[in-house]
């Protein structure tokens, strides 16, 4: 009786990770550690709890999940990130990832654009950034539906 009882909670124990952030793939203790990278230039902050105090060179991840790009209000962003949010680019991880890897290369992508992204820093490794992104999804709201 128990093996019957033991196999489905076990499953159960596996997949609340899964079932709790449906946002993120990667490792959030992982990602908290690898955003030291990040943390010169951007911020963490909820309106409650600061969780990394970091740069303002760029733009408060806090809620970074499901926003439309280049909108956090009062950030001066380039031309060419706003014009992607205004074409419809909001973060998830897929893009996250992408432009973490290639700024200006993701967004003229994404735009047709010529412009320059104001960010810089490429991140090397793929498995690093979806683990940002799950540490960013861990303690950010839930994005709206």
């Amino acid at each position: 009786m128990k093996h019957y009882i033991a196999a489905p909670l076990a499953a159960l124990l596996f997949a609340a990770p899964a079932m709790a952030d449906d946002h993120a793939s990667g490792d959030p203790e992982a990602g908290k550690k690898a955003f030291n990278k990040c943390k010169a230039c951007h911020m963490v902050e909820g309106p409650d709890e600061t969780f990394v105090k970091g740069g303002k060179v760029g733009p408060n991840l806090y809620g970074v999940i499901g926003r439309t790009a280049g909108s956090v209000e009062d950030f001066r962003y380039s031309k060419i990130i706003v014009a992607a949010g205004e074409g419809g680019l909001a973060w998830d991880e897929e893009s996250f990832v992408a432009y973490a890897q290639d700024p200006t290369g993701y967004l003229q992508e994404v735009t047709g654009d010529n412009g320059r992204g104001k960010m810089t820093y490429k991140a090397r490794k793929a498995e690093e950034v979806v683990d940002i992104w799950a540490y960013l999804a861990s303690v950010s709201p839930a994005p709206e539906s």
